[in-house]
């Protein structure tokens, strides 16, 4: 790995693969609904980045430091104590969506939900859209 190359990077697992493997069943079947949804949503095909992440489209980024490369424009991670969808970027206010999601917590570009029961998936669609499209409209994207 070259010294500023990011350690998440895509691979050939196949993400339907990988969400079979999840031991949680809640979890697996959420991700499955979640590996279409996502692809429906974005118009990216779904790629596994890392173990354990699922990601759609490319974006290509580059800091003042000089430090650049490739990442995910979105996507989520069915891991044990959550769904985890990356999807929020940069520190943009989407406090009104946010409240008419449901249940989630947040980290700095994160969303955390328990289960899809748990929130209205027309704002989700609301926020990833608009994710995706701050993205293309700021970034370099493809599909990965």
């Amino acid at each position: 790995m070259a010294k500023n190359e990011n350690k998440t990077q895509p691979t050939d697992v196949s993400p339907a693969d990988f969400i079979a493997s999840v031991e949680h069943d809640r979890r697996r079947e959420d991700a499955e609904v979640l590996l279409k949804w996502f692809e429906d949503v974005t118009g990216y095909a779904p790629k596994m980045w890392g173990p354990s992440l699922i990601g759609y489209g490319r974006y290509h980024y580059k800091y003042d430091s000089g430090r650049e490369g490739d990442m995910l424009v979105t996507g989520f991670s069915p891991r044990k104590a959550n769904l985890v969808m990356y999807i929020m970027p940069g520190y943009r206010d989407m406090s009104e969506k946010l409240a008419r999601l449901g249940k989630h917590k947040l980290g700095k570009s994160c969303l955390y939900i328990n289960k899809l029961a748990d929130i209205d998936m027309d704002v989700l669609r609301e926020i990833v859209e608009d994710g995706v499209a701050y993205m293309k409209a700021n970034y370099q994207t493809w599909d990965a």
